[in-house]
């Protein structure tokens, strides 16, 4: 999103910090009428990540608590383009609001990849304390200098497996000479070189082609 000091941005960050502090209560709606501000939501995961359903639960009651005021178009799967175009469209004002992975997001601000290096997590417990703690904020104050404005928690898209449709992967030395396919980050190239494999950066969008 972009930091610029526009009525626009105030009035979207105020709304959006005050939809996240409602109860988990029944909300009533009120007679459907044209939205007053309207904001558009792009992801590149695909229909059925759970992130996906809870961005659209959430779509929805803002929605509903805003009595229309405010409706959020939510675009997953790559609908608006690649991680790597959305990313650009953020920047611009194209899309307000973008759900994307770290990793990616490295290729603007390299700090942003330090979740994903290699075998430092041994564990959920060791995850969170580190991204609720100082390691996200940390993150967090780089992403807010870039030009885009971060949210206070970040959303788990689980610890990476290696899927392989000619061979199991079970240690470092299966992977030499193998190709592999990565997201667009230095991070992961970087690492899966390091184990030997010949890795490809390829958008999630142009993976089934790819392969």
């Amino acid at each position: 999103m972009s930091t610029s000091n526009s009525p626009r941005r105030i009035s979207r960050r105020a709304v959006l910090k005050a939809a996240a502090a409602l109860p988990l209560v029944t909300i009533w709606t009120r007679p459907a009428r044209a939205a007053e501000f309207t904001y558009k939501l792009a992801t590149g995961q695909s229909l059925n990540q759970p992130i996906n359903a809870r961005l659209k639960e959430a779509v929805d009651r803002i929605r509903e608590a805003s009595s229309g005021r405010l409706e959020i178009r939510f675009f997953p799967a790559s609908q608006l383009g690649s991680d790597t175009d959305l990313l650009s469209q953020t920047r611009s004002g194209a899309v307000e609001l973008l759900n994307i992975s770290g990793s990616v997001l490295s290729t603007v601000i390299p700090l942003a990849a330090i979740t994903n290096l290699g075998f430092a997590f041994s564990g959920y417990d060791q995850v969170w304390r580190g991204v609720d703690g100082d390691l996200g904020k940390l993150i967090r104050a780089q992403i807010d200098k870039s030009g885009y404005v971060s949210v206070s928690k970040a959303a788990d898209n689980g610890f990476r497996q290696i899927t392989s449709a000619t061979k199991p992967i079970k240690a470092p030395e299966d992977l030499r000479g193998y190709r592999i396919r990565v997201p667009v980050s230095p991070m992961f190239t970087s690492l899966f070189q390091t184990l030997g494999a010949n890795p490809t950066s390829i958008n999630f969008n142009e993976l089934y082609t790819a392969l």
